[in-house]
């Protein structure tokens, strides 16, 4: 084996795929998060394996799907532990056995283990301006043995607070905005205006405009309005808020992105001024994205392309082809751990369902590719395509959605009715059945797959 390279993943929390300029965000300026696609290899088809925190992370860092652990939402209450055939197959175990180095710094947010749990070094528990220096310290740190180390940034994340303190009811509610000086006092930081400009000018000239998917989407399932109860602020701002606010939403978010993209440039920086940069493979993605006022919807949860397209970039400068984009589906919780081993050289774990995508990454073909990408939530599933999603929810009245999304990108509509997809919504419900298994199906004969 030859000399196996130094590994960096970075993430952030609640950053959709659209959210860099590279991606054409005309909004905001990434430009530490353009380097590295500058570099590298950007998958503009990456998603997320459940579009909240806690599972994608576990998915994150075991290449498994949450539900394996029976795991579909934030809420870890129900689980006693992690089995330790999991967790000894973390992805810092798998390197530290490897003989690797391995450390991990900022935000864990992790089901019932830390990341120590899973093998790292945790060496910064601070998840904003410390960690990025914290990072740095460690890839500058002279040693014997290559490194893998994961920084993982909070931000975009504070976006979450803006509804919450705008309408702070319930115990859960308010005792989140009393606890939230740091993130309520970055989110005022974002919401601030730029100098020497009126309110007029700053809506006409700089504050983004509302998306031409602003409104709920016809024949929307009726759960959608029940996701996430334990935050009722969500609904009440797709009642409430005026066009106005949703617009300060979207600038917010814009700033709260470019700030973790300053933070994400000091440990980029770091890397570079070390000598490293040509041997180090760079990852960088996000646990799950942010609806942004699409569909008048705030934070996550749902599976709309917001919240569930996540952005990925793999890069090594003089070994990935630069500047290179690909529409390739891939998941990031599933196909990230198998990317890493196969860069360090160690042999995946035989119970992962993911690829690896270095090959696509350094310009080869893959010799199989995926037909479709699974995700969950806590109300249902869901199947993508290489045009299609197919969704199914535990309860409601209309519990399925499908979306054509070459002739409705926005998901606008609902296409569950529609006779002219009849033949590839049945052809999706079996993907669907295949996969999640029959007691998926089970909604009578409107959703089964011989239907």
């Amino acid at each position: 084996m030859g000399k196996r390279p130094d590994i960096l993943l970075i993430l952030t929390d609640q950053q959709s795929s659209t959210m860099m300029s590279c991606a054409d965000n005309e909004y905001l300026q990434t430009p530490a998060m353009d380097s590295l696609a500058a570099s590298g290899m950007r998958f503009d088809r990456a998603y997320c394996t459940n579009p909240v925190c806690i599972p994608s992370r576990f998915s994150l860092m075991t290449g498994l799907m949450p539900s394996q652990i029976a795991l579909r939402s934030n809420d870890a209450s129900h689980i006693d532990k992690i089995p330790a055939p999991i967790t000894k197959k973390g992805i810092g175990w798998l390197f530290r056995d490897a003989g690797y180095d391995v450390a991990y710094g900022g935000k864990g947010h992790l089901p019932k283990m830390r990341p120590q749990d899973i093998g790292f070094d945790y060496i910064c528990g601070d998840e904003r301006n410390d960690l990025p220096f914290a990072c740095s310290r460690y890839i500058e740190a002279p040693r014997q043995k290559p490194f893998f180390l994961v920084a993982s940034f909070i931000n975009p994340h504070d976006i979450c607070f803006m509804g919450i303190r705008d309408f702070a009811e319930t115990n859960r509610e308010t005792e989140c905005v009393k606890n939230g000086t740091v993130q309520l006092a970055t989110l005022d930081e974002a919401l601030r205006l730029p100098e020497n400009t009126s309110r007029e000018d700053f809506l006409k000239h700089y504050c983004p405009p509302l998306p031409s998917n602003f409104e709920i989407q016809q024949d929307e399932p009726e759960i959608l309005g029940t996701l996430m109860p334990e935050w009722p602020c969500r609904m009440k701002c797709r009642e409430r808020w005026s066009e106005e606010r949703w617009r300060l939403y979207r600038w917010a978010y814009c700033k709260l992105t470019e700030i973790v993209d300053t933070q994400i440039a000091t440990t980029c920086n770091a890397l570079r001024q070390s000598g490293k940069e040509e041997d180090t493979v760079v990852i960088f993605s996000s646990d799950h994205g942010d609806m942004n006022s699409a569909h008048r919807l705030i934070t996550k949860t749902a599976f709309y392309e917001e919240s569930t397209r996540v952005p990925l970039i793999v890069c090594q400068p003089g070994t990935t082809p630069a500047g290179t984009v690909t529409s390739r589906l891939v998941s990031n919780g599933l196909d990230i751990v198998p990317t890493l081993c196969d860069y360090a050289g160690i042999e995946s774990p035989a119970n992962l369902e993911g690829m690896s995508l270095r090959p696509l990454a350094e310009g080869h073909r893959l010799e199989s590719h995926r037909s479709f990408i699974p995700v969950e939530n806590e109300c249902g599933k869901m199947i993508i395509t290489s045009r299609y999603k197919y969704m199914l929810h535990d309860s409601g009245k209309n519990r399925e959605q499908f979306i054509d999304l070459q002739e409705d990108a926005g998901e606008m509509r609902n296409a569950v009715s529609d006779p002219t997809h009849l033949d590839v919504l049945q052809e999706h419900r079996q993907i669907f059945h295949d996969y999640f298994g029959s007691e998926e199906s089970a909604a009578g004969d409107a959703v089964n797959p011989q239907g």
